[in-house]
Parts: C-alpha cells; sequence; structure tokens
C-alpha cells in the first residue's frame, strides 16, 4: 500500500510539474489571452465602423447623383433653390423612401403626432436631410443651408424600418429589402439623365421610359452592363432587391450568382452606385456580353481617390454579421411547418439545394436554368449563366413583390406547385400547403 501511495504522489508530482508554467509560458498564455481579447475588440469595432459605412457612406457618389444628374435639385424644388416643384415627405414616402426615428429630434417627434408639421412641403424633407434622418441618402448644404448636391448609401435598397412611429417612419432595420422603394421613378426625377444616356448610347427620354419600367421594389443591376432594358416578352428587365441578411456562409451573392458578398460590394459602390474606387473583373471586358460595361472600362476601374477599397472589410463583416429576422410569432402554424420539414428534407428534396441550416448548397450553389425548370433569360446575363440557389432564411421579410427573382411566383405556393411539377413530387394539396408554411416559419 505505501509503495502504491507513493507511485501515485510520484505521478502526481510529475503532473504538477509538467502544468507547471516557467516565467515565458506564462507569459506566452497571457500574451494569447491578450490575442483572444484583441480579436474581440477588433470584431466588434469592425463590426461597428461596417454599420456606419452600410448607413452613411456615400463613397464619394454624390458627383454622380448630385453633380451630374442634379437629382438634388428635383428634390428641393423650385421655392427652395431647385427645380420643378419639389419632393415633399409624402411623396417621398409613397416612393418607398423611409426615415429613421431615432435621427429625429423629441421635439419634432412630438409636433409631428400633433399634426404641425407640413409633410406636404418639400422643405421639410430637406429638415430631414439635414438630420440625416431619410434611410439611403444624405444631403450636402452649404454656408447658407441650400441643398447642394445629394448621394446614395447601401441603406437606400437594403434597409427599411419597423413603422413603430408611423408607416414609413420607425426604427431601421439593416439588411431588408426595401420592396416599397421606386428606385426608378426617383431616379427619373432628376432634372439630367444625360451621363446614364451617355453609357447606354440612348436618348434621355429612352432612359426615363427604363427607370419608370422597374416599379417597386425592383432594380436593373445587370442593365449598365449589357444594355438589356427588357425581356424578351416586353417586359422590364429589372430584378427585386434583395435582402442583405442572412449571408454567412453562403458562398455566391446576386440571383445569378456574380462573385462573393465582398466582390458583389465592389461592383454596387462603384459602378452602380456610381462611387469613387477600384473595381476589377476582367468577365466584364466581353464585348459581346457585356457592351456597355465592356466600351466603358468597367472591368478595370481605377478612381483616385479611391473611396471604397479600404471600407469593403468593414462593410462585409457587418453584413454577415446581420441574422436573417424570425419570423414573428403566429406568423405561420407551427404543427403544418413541422410536418413541411418532413417534407422538405424528404419527399420533396428540397434539402438537396437548399441545405440546413444555410438552405443554399455550401460550395457553388449555382444551377442551369433546366435544372430548375425556368427561363434562361437573366441567367444568361452572368458570367456564368446560372441562377443561384437562393438562402431561405427570413423570406416573410420580402414577399411583397413575389418571389424567384424576378417575382414571377406571387406567392410561396406558387413555387411550390412549380416544383412540384418540374420534378414530378406528386406532392397533395395538404403536403404543399405544409411546406409553405415551413417556409413562412425560416
Amino acid at each position: 500500500m505505501e509503495a502504491r501511495a507513493m507511485r501515485w504522489l510520484g505521478l502526481a508530482g510529475l503532473a504538477a510539474l509538467l502544468l507547471a508554467a516557467t516565467p515565458a509560458e506564462a507569459k506566452k498564455r497571457a500574451g494569447d489571452d491578450d490575442y483572444d481579447a484583441a480579436v474581440d475588440r477588433k470584431a466588434a469595432g469592425t463590426i461597428e465602423r461596417g454599420r456606419r459605412i452600410f448607413r452613411y457612406d456615400t463613397f464619394g457618389d454624390e458627383e454622380f447623383w448630385g453633380d451630374a444628374l442634379r437629382l438634388h435639385e428635383a428634390i428641393a424644388g423650385e421655392a427652395n433653390g431647385g427645380v420643378g416643384p419639389g419632393l415633399s415627405p409624402r411623396a417621398a414616402l409613397a416612393l418607398g423612401l423611409r426615415v429613421d426615428r431615432d435621427a429625429l429630434p423629441q421635439r419634432l417627434k412630438a409636433a409631428l403626432v400633433a399634426g404641425r408639421v407640413d409633410l406636404d412641403d418639400p422643405a421639410t424633407t430637406l429638415a430631414l436631410l439635414k438630420l440625416e434622418a431619410v434611410l439611403g441618402v444624405r444631403g450636402f448644404f452649404d454656408a447658407q443651408g441650400a441643398l447642394r448636391s445629394v448621394g446614395i448609401q447601401c441603406a437606400l435598397c437594403h434597409s427599411t424600418v419597423d413603422d413603430s412611429f408611423a408607416p414609413g417612419i420607425g426604427r431601421r432595420r439593416d439588411g431588408f429589402a426595401n420592396r416599397d422603394l421606386d428606385v426608378g421613378a426617383i431616379v427619373a426625377l432628376a432634372p439630367s439623365v444625360t451621363p446614364i444616356a451617355a453609357l447606354l448610347e440612348v436618348d434621355e427620354a429612352t432612359v426615363r421610359d427604363v427607370l419608370r419600367s422597374w416599379g417597386p421594389g425592383k432594380f436593373d443591376a445587370q442593365l449598365l452592363f449589357d444594355g438589356q432594358a427588357f425581356r424578351p416578352d416586353g417586359r422590364s428587365a429589372a430584378t427585386l432587391i434583395p435582402p442583405a441578411f442572412g449571408l454567412a456562409g453562403v458562398n455566391l451573392h446576386t440571383s445569378t450568382g456574380w462573385g462573393s458578398v465582398t466582390h458583389w460590394n465592389a461592383a454596387v459602390a462603384t459602378l452602380e452606385m456610381h462611387g469613387k474606387g477600384t473595381f476589377f473583373d476582367p468577365r466584364l471586358a466581353d464585348p459581346a456580353r457585356f457592351p456597355v460595361a465592356a466600351r466603358n472600362g468597367f472591368d478595370d476601374v481605377r478612381d483616385t481617390p479611391d473611396l471604397v477599397t479600404a471600407k469593403l472589410p468593414a462593410l462585409h463583416l457587418y453584413q454577415l454579421a446581420l441574422p436573417a429576422p424570425r419570423p414573428p410569432r403566429g406568423s405561420f402554424d407551427e404543427a403544418a411547418a413541422a410536418r413541411g420539414r418532413a417534407l422538405f428534407e424528404g419527399k420533396a428534396q428540397c434539402a438537396r439545394c437548399h441545405v440546413p441550416p444555410l438552405y443554399t448548397e455550401p460550395g457553388w450553389n449555382l444551377h442551369t436554368a433546366d435544372e430548375i425548370g425556368i427561363d434562361d433569360f437573366q441567367a444568361e446575363r452572368s458570367p456564368d449563366r446560372r441562377y443561384r440557389t437562393s438562402p431561405l432564411r427570413g423570406l416573410w421579410t420580402h414577399t411583397k413583390g413575389g418571389f424567384y427573382h424576378d417575382g414571377r411566383f406571387a406567392e410561396l405556393g406558387d413555387v411550390v406547385a412549380h416544383y412540384d411539377a418540374t420534378f414530378g413530387l406528386r406532392l397533395d394539396a395538404a403536403e404543399k400547403n405544409d411546406l409553405v408554411e415551413f417556409l413562412r416559419s425560416l
């Protein structure tokens, strides 16, 4: 017994010796702890910086929207040094522009509640711009308080509000697709669309007709690449504004998989928002497929100063941090959704492409038009000629305007019916309904 006890004591001593840290080792461990803390600080700081960029940065695009298109003049109106009737808050809200309640002083909120604010006066819009309260739009004012230019921000299309103060006025919801926003109608207000007409090599009247054809919740990001404004059937080639949340783990961005999130951020900031940045994508040099982009050198843009590139890391991390919001309690049938999940992962075979929990394929998540049973018009406008398997979480936030990239399916039931017919799933009416309830639950 004594020998056994001594043996255990010896082992315990050896363990203590092995676990005991030398001063150098202790310092190393402390350094590791410091590094972990530095990572945490870096992540938190980068996300906060990304939030500010997403909400407030124009990347210098005011040179295009204000100085070139003179959009600010149409907003101000003749009575405030601009042109035309101006854009009142009521008209702005009708066009889908949204107001951040947290940017409003308490006295202004009280006046709004009391009905003492003139929502039909463009001067009120200018006051809101001075407060940086209009999502996605920044006004630039001179020393006398006159609006001299205007720029746009990521939040214009990819944020909305919760309507907690009034319809169109509430707390920001970054990442939500603004399906009320009529981008084309807003741009068409500009006194001059000559810069866009020059890019497309068409007249201004044609540009305005194209812009007005988009309608609420849609935008044609490929127009300035290939110049195709309309589908073969005569309908607008614009596609639905997508959400910018729930992208962590998702390989490709956009409905046709142009590239990663940060690739598309650089493309949008530089080519779509017309900010000042650097963007390189040699695929756009193809004059047969992307004549507008090739003609205008969009494959290799090198602006000085570059106001985009240094902001991409923070913007990227912030977007990846945006979670897909859970649906409101009571917005779906829980029992039916549970049955729908079993169908989704079983008989209906949805999970083969929409792999949980990402609800898209890990890896190269692209498919041909034939594989999903639709036409290839929009796919042919992208480099890989394919459609992306869209992640499904948060579907409830963007039902307005329909489903699929162009809203061709008015209801989720229409989507389920399409796949049932395309793949011969032989789902009965109850099973289709259960699948719809599951999709609503995501």
